[in-house]
């Protein structure tokens, strides 16, 4: 199979892999966010984001990780000079973080599928900002393939964390002054 085939079909599922990554944790807080609603309506909202959850992580993510694996060991098998690169081994090592992202979200999924709870709406929302964080630093080191500018973009990447950060603990003000003003 021609390159270009297997680079545009590596793109393909690293989007959807990352679609998944974006919407499992959302769903994760809303399961959260359904504990403390009143009966019928947790049970209800809890059997439906367990079930919206169950298959966006198997028919979606776990699929589109893999062949975005498959296709990207493809790649370096055609082209092997890509890990004497340095941007690319700094690409790959925000690869395993996004590996070990994945892992995490699988645990929390189970615990979840459970009905075990461990970690509170806002732990959840930040945790839900890693892999933008990952994403961004991914596509500036594939973009720019520089290894020198990639200490500015984890400056810049810290920078866009520390931001989404105090979005976060802003939105969770504005949240708690709404359902204050309702009570």
């Amino acid at each position: 199979m021609d390159f270009l085939y297997v680079k545009a079909l590596h793109i393909i599922f690293v989007v959807t892999w990352f679609a998944g990554l974006f919407y499992i944790p959302r769903l994760f807080i809303y399961q959260t966010e359904a504990e403390t609603k009143l009966e019928p309506a947790k049970s209800i909202l809890q059997t439906q984001f367990k079930l919206m959850s169950k298959r966006l992580w198997y028919i979606i993510t776990w699929p589109s990780a893999i062949l975005a694996s498959v296709f990207a060991f493809w790649m370096l098998y055609e082209n092997p000079y890509y890990l004497e690169e340095p941007w690319m081994l700094v690409k790959l090592a925000f690869v395993l973080a996004l590996y070990f992202y994945h892992g995490f979200c699988q645990y929390i999924y189970k615990n979840l599928q459970k009905d075990i709870i461990k970690y509170s709406t806002f732990s959840l929302r930040i945790f839900n900002e890693i892999s933008t964080i990952i994403l961004f630093a991914v596509v500036f080191l594939v973009t720019l393939k520089s290894a020198i500018n990639w200490i500015w973009g984890v400056v810049g990447i810290i920078l866009f964390g520390l931001l989404m950060m105090l979005g976060i603990k802003l939105y969770k003000k504005m949240r708690e002054k709404k359902s204050w003003e309702k009570k």
